[in-house]
């Protein structure tokens, strides 16, 4: 699991953006959005890279990225 700061992020329109672009790396991924952190989790099998390169397709930009 990662977790990703989004700097941008500010609607339930962008949490959607997000989860699109993420999800279209990796259907079977799962996102969770936190919208006042500006943080997204994702649980899949994506890398640190995929990860910024769906941020960055989704319109916003990749802050510290970090896997627990």
């Amino acid at each position: 699991m990662y977790t990703a700061n989004v700097d941008g992020m500010t609607c339930g329109h962008c949490a959607r953006a997000l989860t699109r672009a993420i999800q279209q790396r990796d259907p079977e991924a799962i996102v969770q959005v936190d919208l006042p952190k500006k943080q997204v989790k994702i649980a899949g099998d994506l890398s640190e890279q995929d990860i910024r390169a769906a941020i960055v397709d989704a319109g916003f930009e990749p802050g510290v990225i970090q896997q627990p």
